[in-house]
């Protein structure tokens, strides 16, 4: 599914950050680093990044 765009505690908009923490991921980053370079202080918004799980791939696999 895609990742929530507002955080569900705070309201802060995150949507726009998943993409970026993926790609500093892939670059070699622990998961912390990347969240500090993102900008995110708050443990509910950091939540809502660490814990998506991306499921688009697999729900495509079945037709309606």
């Amino acid at each position: 599914m895609m990742v929530p765009i507002r955080c569900f505690s705070c309201g802060k908009p995150i949507g726009h950050l998943y993409e970026k923490y993926q790609n500093l991921i892939k670059e070699g980053k622990s998961e912390a680093v990347a969240l500090k370079a993102l900008g995110l202080e708050r443990a509910c918004c950091k939540r809502m990044i660490l814990t998506h799980k991306d499921l688009i791939d697999e729900l495509m696999k079945f037709s309606i």
